[in-house]
């Protein structure tokens, strides 16, 4: 069977484009200015400094920049000069000025009287603005010396990965973002979902090979069925798999119950049928009737479902010959295919009896054994057989093991 690859980046409505930054703590409101000049004012410069608040809570535009000139004119102590820039930033604010806010930013931290606090904050939000106004350039310089002082701040990451991601260096950009999801993690918080969807999104549109890492950590932290379906598909698209490996990702999607629509029913049972497995191919597509996930009156179904059924019964009658055969085989591909038939009908005992009768005997790809195992064992609910077998597992179909790894996890 022809695999079918869908345009997952519009089908998953992961454009990055389209998600908004991701939820970190990063400051959207404007820092509060003060609401009115605090005590230790130069003598000779509190007139104009009240005479500037006055203008400033009145905001008019006209009188402002004159005031602002005068108060700093008189300016001789620090809580002068604090006191003034963050007028200075009330007013850029009112005015709605990206460019003056920035200004008073920068003078509320050039006066000397801003806390370390209060200058963290400062910069996370010059840098926020600075980036929703797409200066992307500007938003970095912004947000630098805070990078410099502490390199693991989460806001400051993120925002910063934002910046580079708006500057097309989106390769640079996901591993800030992947620094900030570790961040987290050393602070013992969960990593934001938003966080880890829009690493997810932009690793895919740009087709980095970190795509498929993170669509599985993203869903072990967040298995909900949408997820899952993302993740899989995502975890395909980037990665080199076979019409084989796709049959234990379709299993995938129906254990965690992420199968949905046509396409997905449509391919999983023609895969199924092709592969010599009638009862996967049937039983799947029962389960996509029942639960009127897909129409049974569609032709692609109808010639499918009639497909299966010619050959359930001459199929179930030569499992029990094909499994005495099998485990006293000297190769492993008696085993092996008696094993999928098995596994498919739900028999995952037997499957599993298979499977590891296989992997004692020559010619054995013990890859897949372990991961069509891992796969019986999981569906039994075994965790700790799964773990065991999924955990063998090596090369190619190693990223499959892990997805598996993460649905085992999720089990009671």
């Amino acid at each position: 069977m022809k695999l079918i690859r869908t345009n997952t980046l519009a089908a998953l409505a992961l454009s990055a484009a389209a998600l908004a930054l991701p939820a970190a703590a990063v400051a959207k409101d404007p820092p509060a200015p003060a609401a009115a000049p605090q005590p230790k004012l130069s003598p000779g410069a509190m007139k104009a400094i009240i005479a500037l608040q006055a203008a400033v809570n009145a905001k008019d535009p006209a009188t402002i920049p004159p005031a602002l000139v005068a108060a700093n004119a008189v300016a001789k102590s620090v809580d002068d000069r604090y006191i003034i820039s963050q007028l200075q930033l009330k007013a850029a604010i009112d005015s709605k000025d990206p460019a003056q806010q920035s200004a008073a930013i920068a003078a509320m931290i050039a006066s000397g009287g801003a806390p370390k606090e209060r200058i963290t904050e400062l910069r996370l939000y010059d840098g926020n603005q600075r980036l929703r106004n797409k200066d992307y350039t500007g938003a970095q310089a912004a947000l630098a010396p805070l990078l410099q002082s502490d390199p693991s701040n989460i806001d400051a990451l993120v925002l910063n990965a934002e910046a580079l991601n708006g500057l097309d260096r989106t390769a640079e950009a996901v591993p800030l973002m992947q620094k900030a999801a570790l961040a987290y993690q050393a602070q013992g918080k969960p990593v934001p979902q938003d966080l880890y969807r829009r690493m997810v999104a932009l690793a895919y549109e740009k087709k980095l090979p970190s795509a498929g890492t993170m669509a599985i950590d993203w869903v072990k932290a967040y298995p909900t069925p949408t997820n899952w379906r993302d993740a899989i598909r995502i975890y395909a698209e980037g990665s080199a798999v076979t019409e084989g490996d796709m049959i234990d990702l379709f299993r995938l999607q129906r254990a965690t119950g992420s199968l949905k629509g046509e396409s997905d029913y449509y391919r999983y049972s023609s895969a199924a049928l092709g592969k010599g497995l009638p009862g996967e191919a049937r039983g799947v597509l029962d389960e996509g009737f029942t639960s009127k996930a897909i129409d049974r009156t569609r032709p692609m179904f109808v010639e499918t479902y009639r497909a299966s059924g010619v050959k359930i019964t001459a199929d179930r009658a030569s499992l029990a010959g094909s499994e005495r055969i099998a485990l006293s085989a000297a190769t492993s591909r008696g085993a092996m295919s008696t094993g999928d038939a098995y596994l498919g009908y739900g028999e995952y005992a037997k499957a599993a009896t298979l499977y590891r009768a296989a992997l004692t005997k020559s010619g054995v790809d013990s890859s897949l054994a372990n991961l069509r195992l891992g796969i019986a064992l999981a569906r039994s609910g075994d965790k700790a057989g799964a773990n065991a077998a999924l955990n063998a597992v090596s090369g190619p179909r190693q990223g499959i093991a892990r997805l598996w790894l993460a649905y085992v996890g999720t089990l009671a």
